[in-house]
């Protein structure tokens, strides 16, 4: 038995692909990146220089479509842990970027510190049930000069054996990733054929690619790397205020995305991996714990399978600091939803108060929901 959940009816999704074509033909992009500019005009696209807003035509768009791999693995240093993408399971990537920490001894949230980070990614790299990294908490006591970050890949590979989600910020770190990447796993074509790390890019919602992070991932094009891209419409707030147009508005900062990476390196393997979230009206933060999220979650998903592509969703959030019966259930709902639309990866586990604040026992009852959804 599995269950497959569809929020969006056929004509839905039919809809939301041709309002997603129509906005990127006639609103455009803005594309802050003069190198990411100069990728799209060559393939086409209709670009702006004094505006930086780019316009893709439908033709771009289906031809990006077309190029994006529809299987890929995502590879890992421990044998038997490859990641086979659209290959009908699902596993989880721990959520990312918190800057609290609840402490262990005594409870209370602080800033995040390196030791953090370490107790994390030594305890999901024992999870059967999780096979992503990603970085959950910030170390505030960790430098931020090259070395440092050096350093800092030197400890994922060193305390994590699965598959690494993560991003260069600069585009001056890139070569000393490439640089670890082959001391770990040997030379350029070993890298593009076993994919050991991907990279999430989180486009600035709405409808704009910022420059840092964008150049960053195009210094890395020729070496296959492949890439989820992450924005992250908020309904209400950065987006209008109805589940499917924020649908539509996450849609379009995918496929800008897409048609970039595609027109600079065609074929590189790409995942779509909108977090499509509500504000909450009262406050004007993001909500969290709200039913919709999920309901987002599982639509999101159900695009990247209209386009036949892998699928990385996110569930799970909540809107408290400490775990217990409200994050629970929270989290449960916002989980089950996306989950049984059956992404390739789920994000969310491991964080609380609206993925600010590491908590180690929440991520151990976050995977046991997980568990229990995927029956």
């Amino acid at each position: 038995m599995k269950t497959l959940l569809q929020v969006l009816a056929q004509d839905e999704r039919a809809q939301i692909h041709e309002r997603t074509l129509q906005v990127l033909a006639k609103t455009g992009v803005r594309v802050d990146t003069a190198w990411g500019r100069q990728i799209l005009k060559d393939a086409g696209a209709e670009v702006d220089e004094n505006t930086n807003i780019v316009r893709f035509p439908r033709a771009l768009v289906e031809e990006s479509l077309r190029l994006a791999p529809k299987e890929f693995t995502l590879g890992a240093r421990r044998p038997g842990w490859d990641l086979r993408m659209n290959g009908g399971d699902c596993t989880l990537c721990i959520d990312g970027e918190a800057i609290f920490a609840l402490d262990r001894e005594t409870g209370e949230r602080r800033p995040g510190m390196a030791k953090d980070w370490l107790d994390a990614t030594r305890l999901i790299d024992a999870l059967d049930e999780v096979g992503v990294w990603w970085c959950m908490v910030e170390a505030n006591d960790r430098g931020d000069s090259m070395a440092d970050y050096v350093g800092y890949l030197q400890g994922i590979f060193s305390n994590f054996s699965k598959h690494v989600q993560d991003a260069t910020s600069t585009p001056e770190q890139s070569p000393w990733l490439l640089e670890v990447l082959q001391v770990v796993f040997g030379d350029k074509e070993a890298i593009r054929r076993q994919h050991p790390l991907s990279v999430l890019l989180c486009p600035l919602s709405p409808l704009a690619i910022e420059a840092p992070y964008t150049d960053a991932y195009l210094a890395l094009l020729g070496w296959d790397i492949p890439v989820a891209v992450m924005p992250m419409p908020l309904m209400g707030g950065t987006a209008p205020g109805s589940l499917i147009s924020t649908t539509v508005v996450g849609n379009c900062d995918v496929l800008a995305m897409l048609c970039l990476i595609q027109a600079g390196a065609p074929g590189t393997p790409f995942i779509c991996a909108p977090a499509l979230s509500v504000i909450d009206p009262r406050s004007g933060r993001y909500s969290p714990g709200a039913v919709e999220n999920g309901l987002l979650g599982a639509a999101a998903v159900e695009m990247a399978r209209y386009y036949g592509l892998p699928a990385e969703g996110t569930g799970g959030g909540s809107e408290c600091y400490v775990p217990g019966i409200q994050a629970g259930y929270e989290r449960a709902m916002n989980a089950l939803l996306p989950l049984l639309s059956w992404p390739d990866i789920l994000v969310g586990p491991g964080l609380l108060g609206g993925s600010m604040v590491l908590s180690l026992e929440q991520l151990l009852i976050d995977v046991e929901i997980f568990k229990m959804a995927k029956r």
